[in-house]
């Protein structure tokens, strides 16, 4: 039972902990942010087994946290507002080639995170090309560029 409830408040606070760093953290990730994912892994993996290190105690735990996804997946079904909540909700950061600095203060990005989007999947070179560039759920950014 131990291991079940350690399971339980380790995925609570991992989800808090990445629900307040903000989709950015799942966007494209940096060098520096890998190597802080694999150290919150090894500290995740001690958090979560303890001093049972027995591959029975090791399935119990894989158990309950997929029973833990299921049954969030179950119940965003049936509520969207907590859905919302835990998925969050696609933003737009950019309008008609305005970037909307509030909302990108808010989600912690930089204009160049949006020049390079818009590079890479577009080939656009300056703001005033982009009709609309969206911070989706999945901390992905989607360009919509202006028409020519």
């Amino acid at each position: 039972m131990d291991a079940v409830l350690r399971a339980a408040a380790v995925y609570l606070v991992v989800f808090v902990i990445f629900k307040i760093a903000g989709r950015r953290t799942l966007a494209e990730i940096t060098t520096f942010d890998f190597v802080l994912l694999l150290i919150i892994g090894e500290a995740t993996q001690q958090a979560l087994l303890g001093d049972d290190f027995s591959v029975t105690n090791a399935a119990l735990i894989i158990v309950t946290l997929v029973v833990i996804d299921i049954g969030l997946s179950l119940v965003k079904e049936r509520s969207p507002k907590l859905a919302r909540f835990i998925d969050g909700m696609p933003m737009i950061i950019v309008e008609n080639g305005q970037v909307l600095k509030a909302r990108l203060n808010k989600v912690r990005l930089a204009e160049e995170d949006l020049l390079e989007a818009a590079r890479t999947t577009h080939g656009l070179e300056r703001m005033d090309q982009i009709k609309y560039a969206i911070l989706e759920k999945n901390g992905a950014i989607s360009i919509i560029p202006k028409e020519k």
